[in-house]
């Protein structure tokens, strides 16, 4: 979602920039301390790049679960960012902590103006419609292979470059997509899942999809902020 999130960046949206899991599992030679310390340092350089505010990782990997008390800390980054715009992973996708980091994301959204749920720190609720809108699955397709079709795509093309560069910050993540997954260049590989959206988009050659989730209990029916503020970069599916 990095070309997304440089796009608003121009157009003069705070970006806040928060994972979940902390990456300890994603190494094959170092143990999970050191392995979450790279990844740590790797996702603060990323935000530098992104000029974002930086929320660190609650969770190790596969730590991800629906319950209170992680859904209590991911309330009260939702409340410290009052955000207007969520992205969130897709409901379904590969991996079990992307969609329950999906999950635990729409529920804290859902409750951050609610002064009766709990948050970890304690934060007063927040006022203030928000939309959510989920990234496409890895691969552009669901666990069961389906193809997943964007009801939004945005043009990357004028920022692929940067988007690029802030991948690579993540440098750790190469040699462990190569043993794990065949996947022996993680840059070109999102590179040609642009443009496999881009095709979709039948206008675009690089682009990120994007569904917008329902709007109840979040704001209006028409509350589109992320289609409002890239009009010019987008079309719709």
């Amino acid at each position: 979602m990095a070309g997304t999130l440089f796009l608003l960046l121009g157009r003069g949206w705070k970006i806040h920039y928060f994972n979940l899991a902390n990456g300890c599992m994603g190494a094959m030679h170092t143990d999970r301390t050191e392995t979450a310390r790279i990844r740590l340092s790797e996702a603060k350089a990323a935000s530098v790049k992104l000029s974002a505010h930086f929320y660190p990782p609650i969770c190790d990997d596969l730590g991800i679960f629906y319950q209170p008390e992680i859904l209590a800390k991911v309330v009260a980054v939702v409340r410290m960012a009052n955000p207007t715009i969520v992205l969130t992973h897709s409901p379904t996708d590969y991996m079990e902590d992307h969609e329950t980091a999906c999950r635990l994301a729409v529920s804290a959204t859902f409750v951050k103006n609610m002064p009766n749920a709990f948050s970890d720190p304690a934060l007063p609720a927040c006022s203030g419609p928000v939309a959510i809108y989920h990234a496409q699955p890895h691969g552009n397709r669901t666990p069961l292979g389906e193809i997943v079709k964007p009801e939004m795509f945005v043009d990357i093309d004028s920022v692929m470059k940067r988007k690029r560069e802030l991948l690579e910050c993540h440098r750790s993540q190469q040699t462990w997509l190569d043993v794990t997954q065949s996947m022996s260049s993680y840059v070109q590989t999102m590179v040609d899942y642009a443009r496999q959206v881009g095709e979709m988009s039948r206008r675009f050659a690089l682009a990120e999809g994007w569904r917008r989730r329902c709007t109840l209990g979040f704001g209006p029916e028409d509350f589109d902020p992320l289609g409002h503020a890239l009009s010019s970069h987008i079309v719709r599916g």
